[in-house]
């Protein structure tokens, strides 16, 4: 069953820009390298890490107190 509303689209494309789109890009992906602060390193839970976690929840129950 089809859709009497429903109508095919032609698009109108120039040859330079068919050609453009369909050009294959060879591209080589840096996989080998390391990216941020501590990369290939596990992040270490510190002291201020243990501070700052106590401190939301300081103020959370602070806040559902009001």
């Amino acid at each position: 069953m089809t859709n009497s509303n429903v109508m095919t689209s032609i698009v109108q494309i120039d040859g330079e820009q068919l050609r453009h789109l369909v050009t294959e890009v060879k591209e080589t992906l840096a996989t080998n390298q390391q990216m941020g602060v501590n990369s290939g390193r596990p992040k270490r839970f510190t002291t201020v890490d243990l501070w700052k976690c106590q401190n939301k929840m300081r103020t959370a129950s602070f806040l559902r107190r009001l």
